[in-house]
């Protein structure tokens, strides 16, 4: 009977320790699906530019800016944690529609990007991507929406404390790493082994702009409750959009009610800018 209490503790033990020193590999997930990219913008009839990044420490990275005619706007897109820029085609046709901009990066690590993925590292990753629509591009930070997913709206949160968008948005965020790791490893101490943060509660406290928060009640991988906490955090102006269907397909899923959802916030909230109508 020791023996067998002995050998169980021992493997808690090293689980333990494999989350605690692997956790990057399993929350960045650069070749889920792929890091090859299978389709472009062109595909579904939009337009674009490929763009090259420089970070503040060297990191050379890939996206494409896609832009709209007449644009209200221009949306900065941090995506999930998995796959790169062309599996997210649905939501880029979805904010032409609405009349925006759109700037698409890798992170590093992902995609054709340099580098390997870390939480500081990514923030610079933000940064840059932030920088290049301000300084190169010349786009007044007004009318610039940060659009963060799931992984990528801590990121948005963490961009919007710093500078100053006209408008952020956050789908199927999580309040933070620990948090979250509490949820999905319940049976393990995993707040405290959680070694990466991205705290987007935290964030939230420095953020001066209109809020809109985005989270299906069906999400298998985020609960609920983190949409709900994240709104609460909030400061005003900030709303919230109630979707349907799971975590990776919400947006798709609550169709119309989506894209009127999103649009009425940017129609009130966007500087100077009236409903797309499209």
């Amino acid at each position: 009977m020791g023996h067998a209490v002995l050998t169980a503790v021992g493997a808690y033990v090293a689980l333990m320790l494999v989350l605690y020193f692997t956790q990057g590999s399993l929350l960045y997930l650069p070749g889920i699906p792929s890091r090859e990219l299978t389709a472009s913008p062109r595909d579904i009839g939009l337009d674009y530019e490929d763009v090259r990044l420089r970070t503040a420490d060297g990191v050379g990275l890939h996206g494409w800016y896609v832009p709209a005619g007449d644009a209200r706007g221009t949306l900065l897109f941090f995506h999930g944690n998995a796959g790169n820029i062309s599996h997210r085609l649905d939501s880029l046709r979805i904010f032409h529609r609405l009349g925006l901009n759109v700037l698409i990066f890798d992170y590093r690590g992902y995609g054709h990007s340099e580098g390997k993925p870390d939480e500081e590292g990514t923030q610079r990753d933000a940064l840059a991507a932030w920088n290049h629509l301000v300084t190169v591009r010349g786009e007044a930070p007004g009318r610039i929406v940060l659009f963060g997913r799931s992984l990528g709206a801590a990121l948005a949160a963490w961009l919007a404390a710093r500078e100053r968008p006209g408008a952020l948005i956050l789908e199927s965020a999580f309040i933070s790493v620990p948090e979250l790791a509490g949820d999905l490893y319940w049976w393990l101490p995993a707040r405290w082994l959680a070694r990466l943060r991205y705290d987007t509660r935290e964030y939230l406290a420095g953020v001066q702009c209109p809020v809109l928060v985005v989270h299906s009640p069906d999400d298998e991988i985020i609960p609920y409750r983190h949409g709900r906490a994240l709104h609460e955090a909030a400061r005003p102006p900030k709303t919230f959009l109630q979707l349907r269907g799971d975590h990776n397909m919400g947006f798709l899923s609550s169709g119309a009610e989506y894209v009127q959802g999103v649009d009425g916030f940017l129609s009130a909230h966007l500087t100077g800018h009236a409903a797309a109508s499209r």
